[in-house]
């Protein structure tokens, strides 16, 4: 597979309803900064050259927020989904052959080392995708993750779609993907709504790709916290919580 740098697509669309704000969700500050920045920042450091930021809501101010970053912009400029908002990038993306990280902006404590951990598994396993998973004691909420007998991700079914026995299943889907661009773009626009939230998912080109007999691959995280996503102010303060207090063991462990 590819070993040039990874481009990185960073979803930051959203309006964030339960934020009580009418900030775009990812320019929520956590110690200072906003939430995205911690999301740019690993991506750079696991040696991504390119990174694209998909704006939505009030798009203008994110940019404005963020000149000083070095990243593309892209619009999308209605809500419809993940799958719609990659979808958005396929124009910067046409001559670009690699791996493209999906990273989620309200995901700021994922760790530079998981990142590479989950680019080193892609390419070894030579897969067209691969998904950062976790294994939570309550999944609700989440999309479930469904493999096969050998391991492979067969799909990820959301929540709100799932049977009673896929509910039970605690390894989820965190957001956060691994793609071949080539095979992404392949099935992207063959993604339907057809689902309760009537949206365009991500997630759905798995089972495209897996329908292709293409190889599927899924890394649990070592530490589910850091791929904690954040919705509401509530979890916004646990999570600057968490990042003050690794920030002070590390200054503790340096001294």
């Amino acid at each position: 597979m590819h070993s040039k740098p990874p481009v990185a697509v960073i979803l930051a669309a959203g309006k964030g309803v339960r934020m009580k704000s009418d900030l775009p969700k990812v320019l929520h500050r956590l110690d200072g900064k906003p939430m995205v920045e911690y999301v740019i920042d690993t991506a750079k450091q696991v040696g991504a050259k390119k990174i694209i930021l998909v704006v939505g809501h009030k798009w203008r101010l994110a940019q404005n927020s963020l000149k000083h970053v070095e990243v593309e912009f892209v619009i999308q400029r209605e809500q419809l989904g993940t799958g719609h908002a990659v979808l958005q990038t396929q124009r910067l993306l046409s001559d670009y052959e690699g791996d493209v990280l999906i990273l989620c902006g309200d995901v700021p404590l994922l760790r530079v080392d998981t990142l590479k951990k989950l680019l080193k598994e892609h390419r070894k396993k030579k897969a067209v995708a691969t998904v950062l998973t976790a294994i939570l004691e309550d999944p609700t909420g989440y999309g479930r993750i469904i493999r096969d007998l050998k391991g492979m991700v067969q799909r990820i079914v959301e929540d709100k779609d799932a049977s009673a026995d896929q509910k039970k299943i605690k390894e989820i889907n965190t957001g956060t993907f691994c793609f071949d661009s080539a095979s992404l773009f392949s099935v992207l626009d063959k993604v339907t709504n057809d689902n309760k939230q009537r949206e365009y998912y991500l997630t759905d080109t798995l089972k495209l790709l897996r329908d292709q007999k293409l190889p599927i691959w899924g890394m649990v995280a070592t530490h589910p916290l850091e791929t904690l996503g954040i919705n509401s102010t509530k979890e916004l303060n646990k999570v600057e919580k968490i990042l003050l207090s690794q920030r002070l063991n590390q200054t503790q462990s340096v001294s």
